[in-house]
């Protein structure tokens, strides 16, 4: 049943923040004359609104106009007497009767996502009551997820050594280091030139991770495909596995998850489920991700805690720690469980938390986080206004604060005070942020010349290797003359970084070390890396 049949107030049914909407002008009322003469329909008497016989029409206009969660649940909480009760009342229209006009139209948008679309009317339901009762917070809890992992879209992954990208269409191409099989492709030799994967042949990848020798793939069905060394932590340093896969392999013990999304961190790995629960892979002594396990125990573990029954739409994982964006109907938060060390969970020390905890600083900075990143020894938030907030270990000028100093709780970065973020990635003590308009800013760790600026005329520049305390445009990447969409680079203390830049048509620009051909792109002679964006031969869109 529908809150909206039982009697809760519509106020807090539709607890959703206050943001800017696009505005739906309700006209005023005509004279009583001409209210009589035009609003008349059927049998009803003067002065109802007509289009109540006729809801189709305004789901049409509510649906083909892609309004916003917000912008449904202001239609209800409408100060005009008439238009409220008008889109607050059931609608009596299939394919719920007792549904609002505003449920019907979020309803009516959630089926057109395709990750909604396979789901039963059973998991349709168990989903609703998961997200808050409302079909807008459902359709909320949606869009939260396509914004932030890029689902259904293309992607590129710079991993420790080996880079994986994923086209529109699904298809995964690799290259770089393949000591362990991770490239996928059936062998342990190095690729410096993309390849698909064509043991992936009529699977439709949807998301993708890599992690040191290991690489995790999602399929649209929610299975996940995983190849190379087969632990599902830190492969190359500490545990190491016994045996790898050179092919995609199935992950049984995943089978009855419908998986949208994976993320590899040291020991552990953490996946998402469609329904927003987290479940954890090794690394699960007593005092570390709430179950007690063997640390090479290959059987999925849900994350216990405060997030049970709160829906989880991106996680992120650093050096022994895991980051959860969480959707709930008072709005969006953070999560943080793992090593608190160098203060990276975010909650003004430096304990460990063996249990999801909330990081509360957003609400005093009020703040409504939209995208999380997590670096080896930082993190990273980008809000629904545009701020970006750094914390954790501060080295290299990481944070973009101007200085070194640890930041335990989550700060905003002042530097970018004038810049619109809608994205940003975090690797080993280094930070890119991309802008509404396609500008990208990175500041941190500048070793093997992976923040991407101006090394000039000559490669050996040592420009290209200074650390950058506060955030500077990349003006490379400004030359490319297209919207920069996504970064990514590598979240690894063990190897050295290379970082990815895919434009908005699916281009793909690569930089930083490129020893094992993980850029994609040659480099001549003694060249152990490239400080130059570099286009690479393979069109993603």
């Amino acid at each position: 049943m529908d809150t909206t049949t039982s009697g809760t107030p519509t106020i807090q049914y539709h607890n959703i923040p206050d943001q800017p909407i696009t505005a739906i002008v309700v006209a005023a009322p005509l004279p009583t004359f001409q209210r009589q003469q035009r609003h008349c329909f059927g049998n009803s008497i003067p002065g109802e609104f007509p289009l109540s016989a006729s809801p189709s029409i305004v789901l049409h206009v509510l649906t083909a106009c892609n309004l916003d969660p917000q912008d449904l649940a202001k239609l209800e909480a409408s100060t005009i007497l008439a238009t409220c009760s008008f889109f607050r009342q059931p609608a009596n229209f299939a394919p719920d009767f007792d549904l609002s006009l505003s449920e019907l139209a979020a309803l009516d948008m959630c089926q057109k996502r395709a990750i909604f679309k396979p789901i039963s009317t059973e998991q349709r339901q168990h989903l609703k009551q998961r997200c808050g009762g409302s079909w807008k917070l459902v359709l909320r809890f949606l869009l939260a997820g396509e914004a932030c992992c890029r689902r259904e879209k293309t992607q590129a992954i710079a991993g420790p050594g080996h880079s994986i990208a994923v086209t529109s269409k699904g298809v995964v191409y690799s290259f770089g280091s393949n000591s362990s099989g991770q490239l996928g492709n059936g062998t342990t030799e190095e690729y410096w030139q993309p390849r698909p994967i064509r043991a992936l042949q009529g699977i439709r990848i949807i998301q993708a991770t890599a992690g040191a020798g290991r690489t995790m793939l999602i399929s649209d069905s929610g299975q996940v495909y995983a190849f190379g060394k087969d632990s599902f932590g830190e492969t190359d340093f500490g545990i190491q596995g016994s045996k790898m896969a050179t092919t995609p392999k199935l992950v049984e013990s995943l089978k009855n998850i419908f998986v949208v999304q994976a993320t590899i961190g040291n020991f552990f790995t953490a996946v998402l489920s469609r329904e927003g629960r987290v479940y954890t892979f090794s690394w699960g002594s007593d005092s570390k991700l709430c179950h007690q396990t063997d640390t090479d125990d290959v059987e999925p573990h849900p994350l216990m805690g405060a997030l049970e029954h709160i829906p989880v739409v991106q996680i992120a994982a650093g050096y022994c720690y895991l980051l959860c964006l969480a959707c709930q109907p008072s709005g969006m938060s953070v999560y943080s469980v793992g090593c608190g060390l160098g203060g990276k969970l975010g909650h003004g020390s430096r304990t460990d938390e063996k249990y999801p905890r909330l990081i509360e600083q957003f609400q005093v900075l009020n703040l409504q986080p939209r995208v999380v990143a997590a670096g080896a020894w930082h993190a990273a938030v980008v809000g629904q206004d545009g701020r970006v907030c750094t914390w954790g270990w501060g080295r290299y000028g990481c944070l973009g604060h101007g200085n070194e100093e640890c930041e335990s709780v989550p700060k905003v970065v002042e530097a970018l005070s004038d810049v619109k973020a809608v994205h940003v990635a975090t690797g080993d003590y280094t930070t890119f942020v991309v802008s509404d308009n396609g500008d990208v800013y990175s500041f941190g760790c500048g070793e093997s010349a992976s923040l991407g600026h101006n090394p000039g005329d000559d490669e050996e520049d040592e420009n290209m290797h200074a650390n950058v305390l506060i955030p500077e445009l990349v003006t490379l990447l400004k030359q490319v003359n297209e919207r920069i969409v996504q970064i990514s680079l590598t979240n690894s203390i063990y190897w050295n970084a290379h970082t990815f830049a895919l434009t908005e048509s699916g281009k793909l620009y690569a930089f930083g070390a490129g020893d094992k051909g993980q850029l994609g792109v040659e480099l001549v002679g003694n060249q152990t890396e490239r400080g130059k964006p570099e286009r690479v031969n393979i069109d993603l869109g």
